[in-house]
This record gives structure tokens, sequence and C-alpha cells, in this order.
């Protein structure tokens, strides 16, 4: 019988929770690429008893994210896929941010549309960064779902000229990002499939620890203060949410996003007004 696969992509704080979470009795196919921050989270669920599968990946690469979608199928049935790679404001241009941020995601849909099957879910970490930006247009929103990947960053909205700094390029990533997703599920759902996203608030992991000390720090400090939960969100926190979209209490769920943000963007929403 078929061995059933959890594929993470990102083996970061969020990455390393949620297959920590998924991992029991399945293989986890751990991908990123940090050489040294793979090996770090393969050894800490090593330890814990999982078998686990390393794989550099570029995750902004066709070709090396093709290559995963071809190790995962190689190593069994592709039960879980969830894709937690990204960069922030305060590590990158706006060109890195979209060609990761949105092109990455673009790639990840495309090769793993292929091999996914009937009970496969699959999950992208976006952010509350594409709530809190103005909206696209419907003309844009169509534009995002319809071109093709190659495409994408041609389209002049969304071009690295456009931005006005890395903020603006990362809240418009993850919007696009939404929209891309929740039309992947058509695709997706042909195959027997779910796919939904996540956008976390500030979470303390390395890189929303950065954030916070970055420029925008203290209005995110200020937001997540002031909001309904009044605290910062743990790995742990978005772990919990993954594992409800990712298993069989959400099989009607797809084409979706869930916030896990403790209602920043409930707030972000009432003070706009």
């Amino acid at each position: 019988m078929s061995r059933d696969v959890v594929v993470i992509i990102g083996a970061g704080g969020m990455g390393l929770a949620i297959g920590r979470r998924l991992a029991s009795g399945r293989t986890l196919l751990l991908a990123d690429r940090d050489e040294t921050a793979l090996k770090a989270a393969a050894d800490v669920l090593l330890a814990q008893g999982h078998e686990v599968v390393t794989r550099t990946v570029d995750a902004a690469d066709r070709a090396s994210v093709a290559a995963l979608a071809t190790t995962t199928v190689e190593l069994g049935r592709p039960s879980h896929i969830v894709h937690t790679a990204g960069v922030s404001p305060v590590q990158a241009d706006p060109a890195t941010i979209l060609h990761v941020d949105l092109f990455g995601v673009a790639l990840f849909l495309d090769a793993f549309e292929p091999v996914v099957g009937p009970g496969s879910a699959g999950l992208v970490v976006a952010s509350t960064g594409g709530h809190l930006g103005p909206r696209m247009t419907p003309e844009q929103v169509r534009e995002v779902i319809n071109t093709p990947t190659d495409e994408l960053l041609a389209l002049d909205f969304l071009a690295p000229s456009a931005m006005r700094d890395s903020a603006r390029a990362y809240s418009v990533a993850k919007q696009a990002t939404l929209i891309r997703v929740r039309a992947a599920a058509l695709a997706w759902g042909r195959r027997g499939a779910r796919i939904n996203t996540i956008s976390p608030g500030v979470v303390l992991t390395p890189m929303g620890s950065a954030e916070l000390a970055g420029a925008w720090g203290p209005d995110m400090q200020k937001l997540t203060d002031q909001a309904p939960a009044g605290r910062v969100g743990t790995p742990d926190d978005v772990a919990d949410a993954a594992l409800f979209l990712l298993g069989d209490q959400a099989r009607f769920v797809t084409g979706t996003d869930l916030l896990v943000d403790g209602g920043s963007v409930a707030l972000w929403h009432s003070l706009a007004r």
C-alpha cells in the first residue's frame, strides 16, 4: 500500500510546527532553500521518531519546484501539501518579494495540481498583508486568475516598478496569492483535492521578530496590542488552524482563506471606516 506523503515547503517556524502535527504515520518531505535550516528542522523531527526526507528547493524556480513534485509521487501518495516559503518586507526588495511570494506560489500550484488526487489537501500560508491594502479592481482580479504563471509579473500593476516600497509589494503579492489559490481550487477539485490559504497576523517566528524590529514594527505592534486577542501569535496557533483546514473536518472547505490573526484585520477595518 502506498504511504501517505506530507510535503512542507519552508522549514521555518510555521513549517516545522505544521509538519510535526502531520508527520505521525506518514512520510514527511521537508523542503527549503536554506540547507542549514532544513537540516536543523529535520533533526528535530527525526529525533521525535518521524520519517523525514529532505530536499533543497528554490521555491521561485520552476524546475526546482517541479522536481519536488516528482519526488513526492516517487515517495507515495501526496496527502497534505503545505507551502510556507516566503520573504518579508524587511528581508527583500519589491522585485524579490513579488518573485518569491507570488510567482513562487503560482509555480507551486502549477507543479502540484497534476499530482494530487482524491482526498489530497493543500494549504498556502499567506498573510494578513493581503487583507490590509487597497483592493484590486475586478479587471485586475480577472488578470491575476487568468494570466499564465510565466507572464504574471509582466502585468503592469504587479510589476516591481509599480511598487512604492517593499511593504506595498508584500501586500500586493499576498492579495494576489489569495486570488490565485482561490481560483486554483477549481482545478484541484476536479482531481478530488482541496486547497485553501491561511493568513497569519504577527507570529513570533524569526521572520515575524525581524518585522517587529523593522520600520513598520511599531505600527504592527500597536495593531496587535489593540486587537481582540491582545497578543502576537505563535507557530502553534497557525498549526492548529492548518490542521483543521487540512483535515477531514474541513472536507467541505476549499478555495477559502482563514485569518489567524487575533482579530487584527477586523480591528484595522473598523479603524479605516
